[in-house]
């Protein structure tokens, strides 16, 4: 742990941090904030991570992190609670800084996937976030962000994927076609997501493992496709899948958010091929 107590909200090194907020400038600098206890603390073991800031107080409450950092080396910084709060108005004055995450669609085909959630054109931040956690959650092995969805290492995607980030690959930039023929070269069932689907996730659930020719089975190794919180899948991207399937509503919502319907698939899916 450095000697030297960081007082000055306006130093460069703040300013620094401060403006990985930006994808432009984490796209030229290689790196990005990690705010929050808990997501920090999950960077700490798994990612590659150059600093931690701290106030004192907080190096106490979580001194798990700072022991963490010392371990492997990573630089750990006290600074004031205006520093933290100049660094960042989320990261409770608990901040880090990694190298972006770097993951191929190859790389993970070469695992064996049986489960992988796809975002096609996710715009929201929160909602990506979600999404990548309900899919840690339910034992996903990836989770596929094409290249028209929102930066994954956009801070609050970062904050609302409670440290799921740092514990299963998430590949960006894809191509949506692309992904799904590879995903299907490589054994896996490809469904949609949607509310018109031909299929009901529920009556699906109750064939899983004994389904009929031309009904898809989840207890399959399988790629489930999501699509924009607006305006859901596009008529192309629902045709590139292998089946649409939609998640029963029973009561009077008109239909589900992204990440609700992204979970319940995704589970369903986890539970078939268990």
């Amino acid at each position: 742990m450095t000697d030297e107590i960081l007082t000055n909200p306006r130093a460069e090194r703040v300013k620094a941090v401060r403006a990985l907020a930006g994808r432009s400038v984490r796209q030229r600098a290689g790196r990005f904030v990690v705010e929050g206890p808990q997501a920090v603390r999950e960077a700490v073991l798994a990612a590659d991570v150059h600093d931690v800031y701290v106030t004192e107080a907080s190096a106490q409450r979580y001194d798990e992190i700072v022991a963490g950092a010392r371990s492997r080396g990573i630089r750990v910084h006290i600074g004031t609670i205006e520093v933290l709060d100049a660094m960042s108005a989320d990261g409770q004055q608990v901040v880090a800084v990694a190298s972006l995450l770097e993951h191929t669609l190859a790389s993970v085909l070469a695992g064996g996937p049986r489960l992988v959630a796809v975002l096609a054109h996710v715009r929201d931040p929160g909602n990506a976030g979600t999404v990548v956690r309900a899919a840690d959650a339910a034992g996903a092995d990836a989770a596929v962000l094409t290249a028209e969805s929102v930066d994954v290492h956009n801070p609050k995607v970062v904050r609302s994927t409670a440290g799921s980030l740092f514990h299963l690959p998430v590949v960006t930039g894809a191509d949506l076609a692309a992904t799904v023929a590879d995903l299907r070269a490589a054994g896996l069932l490809v469904l949609a997501a949607d509310g018109a689907g031909t299929f009901d996730l529920d009556d699906l659930l109750d064939v899983a493992g004994s389904a009929e020719d031309g009904v898809p089975d989840l207890s399959r190794p399988t790629a489930w496709v999501f699509g924009n919180e607006a305006w859901g899948l596009r008529d192309e991207d629902r045709a590139l899948a292998d089946a649409v399937v939609r998640v029963p509503i029973r009561g009077r919502a008109e239909s589900l958010n992204l990440a609700t319907a992204a979970t319940v698939c995704l589970y369903a899916s986890s539970r078939a091929q268990r």
